[in-house]
C-alpha cells in the first residue's frame, strides 16, 4: 500500500483514496546528519565545513555541503539504496497466530521528487511499481508485484524532497534467514533501482519482544492473527524544534508478568549516555501484550540514539533474548542541515554565550552526549513541559529569516538583516525611503522597535540587495543579544 505524507498538519486523521492515503501526522523536515551529540563511535562520511555547496554553513563558512544521508542510514541499520530512483526502508518483526511463522513488515520511504508525475484533471499522478522477492538457499520463497499511484493536489508537491512517498507490505514467513530482494521502478520514465537485503527472521515465542519500531501512528493489535496496525517512519528520523514527541511502538509475547516494561535512549560512544528513560504501560491481550509510547523530541538532543527495550533486567537475560533495539535519528530539520558538532553549535551563535558555546565546543568527544543533555536541561525555561519552548521558538525565527532575509546565497539567518530579526523579533514598523526602487544606490531601511526603544538602519549603497546595518545600530543588535542570550 502506498500513502503519501501531507506537507505539514500533526495529528490529523488519515483520509484515502483508491491507491493512495494522506496520512496526517508529522511535522516536515527529515535531514540533518549523524554523530552530532551523539559521538557515536562510528562515523558516516558526512561532508566537511567548508566543502563545496550552495550557501553558507552555520559557522559562517560558505559553501557547507549537506551531509550524505544513505552513510547516515547505513549507520543506523537501515535499508538504503542510492541510484536513478532511491529508497529507504526498515524491516520489522512481529508474532504471527502460528508458532512456526513470523510477520516481517517492510517500510520504504521515497520522496516525490523522485518520481515523474503527469496531470489527471485537476490534480498530478506518478505510477511506480514495486517488487519483491524472498530468496532461500538459491530458490525464491515468495515473489510479490504491486503497482501503486501517488497523487497530489498541486504541481508544487510534486517537487517534495522529504519523506513523502511510504509503500508498506507485509509478509509472513518462517524463521531463518533469507535474502530479499527489492526493486523499484518509476512507470512514466522507467529508472529504476534495486537492492539485495540480508533478512534474518526470528522466532517470537513467548517471552519476546517484537521490534521496536519509531512511528508515524500506532494502535495495539489484540489478536496475533491480525497484522499490526502501525504507521512506520522509514527513516525513524524526526526534527528538533520542529516535531513535538515521536511515537514508539512495541509488542511483547506470552503471559505479561510484569505491568510496564523500561525503555531507554542511549546515546551511543565510547562512553553510552542515557538521555531519556521511562517505563512503557503494557495492555495485555491474551499472549499478545503492547504499548505505545510517545517520547518528547525536546528531551532527546540531536543525533543518533539507541532505543532499547528490556522485557526483564538485563540479569535475567543475558542472551539479550528478552530486548529488541532500535535507531532514532534527531536532526534539526531539512532546511537547517548540519554535518558536525559544531555545526550544531554554530546553529546556537544567537542563542547562547560565546563562553557557554567555547565549553560545549571544547568539550571531548566521549563527555558530549551529557554535556548537551545537561546544556538543554539548564536552557529550558519549563523543565515541566514536553517541548523546549526556548529552542523551538529560536529555530522557528531562523527558518523565518531564511525565508525573509536571504541575500545572494547567503542563508538569511546570516545576514544583517537576519541577525537582528533573531535577536530582537519582527520589528513594529519598516521603513524605507527609497520605496520599491530596488536599483537604487545609497537605499536604506529602517527597523523601529517602540517598546525596546531601538532603531536600527540597514543601508544598500550598491543597489546590490545586500544590507548592512550601520556600525551604531550593529552595536545595538549586539547589546540585544548580550541581554537575550543564554549565559
Amino acid at each position: 500500500m502506498t500513502m503519501e505524507r501531507p506537507s505539514g498538519g500533526a495529528g490529523r486523521g488519515t483520509r484515502r483514496s483508491r491507491r493512495a492515503s494522506r496520512m496526517g501526522a508529522t511535522a516536515r523536515g527529515l535531514v540533518g546528519a549523524c554523530l552530532v551529540a551523539a559521538a557515536c563511535a562510528r562515523r558516516p562520511d558526512v561532508a566537511r565545513p567548508g566543502a563545496p555547496g550552495p550557501t553558507n554553513g552555520p559557522n559562517g563558512t560558505r559553501g557547507t555541503r549537506a551531509p550524505d544521508l544513505a552513510a547516515v542510514y547505513d549507520q543506523m541499520g537501515l535499508v538504503t539504496a542510492r541510484g536513478d530512483l532511491p529508497f529507504v526502508g526498515t524491516v520489522a518483526h512481529f508474532a504471527s497466530a502460528r508458532p512456526d511463522s513470523t510477520l516481517v513488515l517492510l517500510s520504504l520511504s521515497l520522496a516525490n521528487r523522485a518520481l515523474t508525475f503527469e496531470r489527471e484533471g485537476d490534480r498530478y499522478r506518478a505510477p511506480y511499481e514495486v517488487r519483491l522477492e524472498v530468496r532461500r538457499d538459491g530458490a525464491t520463497v515468495q515473489r510479490l508485484a504491486s503497482d501503486e499511484i501517488v497523487r497530489v493536489a498541486t504541481f508544487r508537491e510534486t517537487g517534495r524532497t522529504d519523506e513523502s512517498v511510504l509503500f508498506y507490505q507485509t509478509l509472513t514467513l518462517a524463521p531463518g534467514s533469507y535474502t530479499l530482494g527489492i526493486a523499484l521502478r518509476d512507470a512514466m520514465s522507467g529508472r529504476s533501482t534495486s537492492k539485495d537485503v540480508p533478512l534474518t527472521v526470528p522466532a517470537l515465542g513467548a517471552g519476546t519482544l517484537s521490534s521496536a519500531v519509531v512511528a508515524y501512528e500506532a494502535t495495539p493489535r489484540v489478536r496475533l492473527d491480525s497484522a499490526p496496525r502501525v504507521t512506520v517512519r522509514p527513516r525513524a528520523t524526526v526534527a528538533f524544534g520542529v516535531d513535538t514527541s515521536v511515537t514508539l511502538y512495541v509488542e511483547g509475547y506470552g503471559d505479561a508478568t510484569r505491568p510496564s516494561l523500561p525503555v531507554r535512549l542511549v546515546a551511543r560512544g565510547e562512553r553510552d549516555v542515557v538521555v531519556w528513560s521511562d517505563t512503557a504501560a503494557l495492555a495485555p491481550r491474551g499472549a499478545l501484550f503492547a504499548s505505545v509510547l510517545r517520547v518528547p523530541v525536546s528531551r532527546l538532543g540531536i543525533g543518533v540514539l539507541s532505543l532499547d527495550v528490556v522485557a526483564r533486567d538485563a540479569a535475567e537475560a543475558p542472551n539479550g533474548r528478552d530486548s529488541t533495539r532500535t535507531a532514532l535519528f534527531v536532526s534539526l530539520g531539512e532546511d537547517l542541515p548540519v554535518a558536525t558538532f559544531d555545526d550544531v553549535l554554530g546553529y546556537l551563535r544567537y542563542f547562547a554565550s560565546p563562553e557557554r558555546l567555547r565549553a560545549l565546543r571544547e568539550t571531548p568527544v566521549d563527555a558530549r552526549p551529557a554535556a548537551w543533555l545537561a546544556f538543554l536541561r539548564s536552557t529550558d525555561p519549563s523543565t515541566a513541559t514536553p517541548e523546549h519552548e526556548a529552542l523551538r521558538d529560536y529555530f522557528a525565527r531562523i527558518r523565518a529569516a531564511n525565508l525573509r532575509f536571504e541575500e545572494g546565497g547567503t542563508a538569511g539567518w546570516l545576514t544583517d538583516r537576519g541577525m537582528a530579526y533573531i535577536a530582537l523579533g519582527e520589528p513594529d514598523q519598516i521603513l524605507d525611503p527609497a520605496g520599491q526602487d530596488a536599483n537604487a544606490r545609497g537605499r536604506a531601511q529602517v527597523w523601529e522597535y517602540r517598546t525596546a526603544n531601538v532603531e536600527l538602519r540597514f543601508e544598500d549603497k550598491t543597489a546590490s540587495g545586500r544590507w548592512r546595518l550601520t556600525s551604531q545600530s550593529a552595536a545595538a543588535v549586539q547589546n540585544a543579544l548580550r541581554r537575550t542570550r543564554v549565559p
